[in-house]
């Protein structure tokens, strides 16, 4: 793989990581689940969840609680290609959280992680995560929903 190459992967894989945040902040995450491998793995601050349902259910429970406004940020953005299927990925993630309708008081992020991601191609030329690990780096005392 030559060095544009690197770089338009290395886009598309960023530009999935916005998406799937955007899904999160914006629809609740309510498709969220259809980013993963049916056997995926997501580990967040809290807890480990395998395979699509169990993070659809992660999702669910999230939009049950009622009303949050939400904004995850990804920086620093690396992929590393393992094989031509598979892509390991990481990128340092903010997240501004709040429980409540915006607009809320403007206050630091509420969390920065370390997000380490394996990304595997599926037969269609579509890209799924197999793997999500979130690895706190900075927490405050406000409660995160992972």
């Amino acid at each position: 793989m030559n060095h544009i190459e690197k770089l338009a992967l290395r886009q598309a894989l960023e530009a999935l990581a916005v998406d799937y945040w955007y899904e999160v902040d914006f629809n609740w995450g309510q498709d969220a689940h259809a980013y993963y491998t049916e056997d995926a793995v997501f580990t967040t601050s809290q807890k480990s969840r395998t395979g699509r349902a169990a993070i659809a259910d992660f999702y669910n429970a999230r939009q049950a609680r009622g009303a949050r406004t939400s904004l995850h940020v990804v920086q620093n953005f690396r992929a590393v290609p393992v094989s031509p299927e598979r892509v390991d990925c990481n990128y340092v993630m903010s997240l501004y959280a709040a429980d409540g309708e915006g607009v809320l008081p403007s206050r630091p992020a509420i969390m920065i992680a370390d997000v380490r991601e394996t990304v595997v191609r599926q037969p269609d030329g579509s890209w799924l995560y197999a793997l999500r690990t979130l690895r706190p780096l900075f927490r405050d005392d406000t409660p995160t929903t992972g």
